[in-house]
């Protein structure tokens, strides 16, 4: 179909960035648009299509909205020196060190938050750890490792994890035990290969470089982090309480630490102020990375509408048949296409009586979606919210960090399947 062929090429221009120096956002916003254009042409009913549009643009405002709310959080606490908190905390130099602590921090905060969000967090904090930006990138792609293995063992950390305990195919408690030591491998593997390059000193950041226009007291540094953090970390409670999706909890979250600010400032001088202004945080955040995303979410929504992702799952169900290999083949497309229709696909395909609550598959799934996105950049909403913060490309990720990423998934899996084979 013609839509795969403009998301193919779209996606080749998208990865061959550096050489061709065309922006990936103009890319991307051009491959969404054109993807549609071709669907609707094809299809003939501009009714339907327009209807299928809004109904994914919803999904995606969702996204968009989550992510310029977490930037602009983050964003606060920065303003606010809250950071220095946890990063007066982090002394050593070493990069060995460094980057055990920078993933170990990842690991466990993207289970309890989500692989976005803790990827943000963790990527404002290296700004803080490490000056130099072509070595702070090289923790940027662990923290993605990082993010997304720690997300996949936890109900809430991963949205494709928490598609499947939303729809009943996983329990919380079962999926935190069957896959943690898994997810752990996933990290472990390519952070043990990298640290053997890691023999340097971490270059720190000099204090002029952070100063801030204003002073922030300790009590304000410290307030704003709390508050600040607790506000993501209700996230997920105001999700599990309401039942509403999350990019409402992290507005509501938003709206407190807003008013919060206002209310420690409110008599400072307007110039004064302005630094620590809600407004400030998000005209910091990266424009072009949003509407990056937008391009992309907006191409994959018409690969879901026009039903190849679906057709591609039911291919492998035919033709593959085995589980294992099925698992583990999904999670390598979502190397390269979202996971989340993915997964949506599969829950579609296999019903509840051929595969009941807690089995295998479904963990392995949850599993394989929740990791294979390391493999490539574009792969997971963690590599591409960090590919637009530290300005990454995708052929420097590919050389650097594709192979060890695929050595952890598979690592991962096998220890997976070798658990379930072992002990049940």
């Amino acid at each position: 179909m013609l839509v795969n062929i403009v998301f193919i090429v779209g996606y080749l221009v998208i990865v061959l960035e550096h050489p061709l120096r065309i922006n990936k956002t103009a890319t991307a916003l051009i491959t969404g648009v054109l993807c549609w254009v071709v669907y609707i042409f094809s299809k003939g009913d501009q009714a339907l299509v327009s209807s299928q549009l809004l109904e994914h643009l919803g999904e995606i405002a969702a996204i968009l909205f989550f992510l310029l709310s977490a930037m602009a959080i983050v964003e606060l606490i920065d303003a606010h020196d809250g950071f220095d908190v946890i990063t007066t905390r982090i002394n050593t130099t070493s990069e060995k060190k460094l980057v055990w602590i920078v993933c170990f921090l990842t690991f466990f905060m993207s289970a309890v938050l989500d692989n976005l969000t803790s990827t943000i967090i963790m990527v404002s904090l290296l700004r803080k750890l490490v000056s130099l930006p072509r070595r702070r990138m090289i923790y940027a792609g662990m923290v993605i490792i990082a993010a997304n293995a720690g997300g996949a063992w936890s109900p809430i950390g991963d949205v494709t994890t928490t598609m499947l305990w939303i729809g009943g195919q996983i329990t919380a408690l079962n999926i935190i035990l069957k896959l943690f030591i898994p997810s752990l491998v996933c990290m472990l593997v390519p952070l043990i290969i990298l640290s053997f390059k890691m023999k340097g000193r971490a270059e720190p950041v000099r204090q002029e470089m952070n100063a801030q226009k204003g002073t922030t007291d300790p009590f304000e540094q410290k307030l704003v982090l709390l508050i600040g953090m607790g506000a993501m970390l209700f996230v997920p409670v105001f999700k599990t309480i309401t039942g509403l999706p999350p990019f409402m909890g992290i507005l509501f979250s938003l709206g407190i630490l807003w008013m919060v600010t206002e209310l420690i400032h409110k008599k400072k001088k307007e110039e004064d102020k302005d630094v620590y202004s809600v407004m400030r945080a998000i005209s910091k955040a990266d424009v072009p990375s949003v509407l990056f995303f937008l391009g992309i979410l907006i191409a994959i929504a018409a690969l879901e509408s026009t039903h190849q992702l679906a057709a591609l799952a039911s291919f492998m169900d035919e033709k593959i048949a085995n589980i294992n290999i099925i698992a583990i083949s999904i999670g390598l497309l979502s190397a390269v296409v979202d996971n989340v229709p993915l997964v949506a696909a599969t829950m579609g395909m296999y019903d509840m009586n051929t595969y009941p609550v807690d089995h295998y598959f479904w963990e392995f799934i949850a599993y394989c979606t929740g990791t294979g996105g390391s493999i490539l950049i574009l792969g997971s909403a963690a590599g591409v919210a960090a590919m637009g913060m530290e300005k990454m490309d995708f052929i420097w990720y590919l050389k650097r960090f594709s192979l060890i990423a695929l050595a952890g998934y598979f690592a991962g899996a096998f220890f997976y399947m070798a658990q379930q084979y072992f002990f049940g």
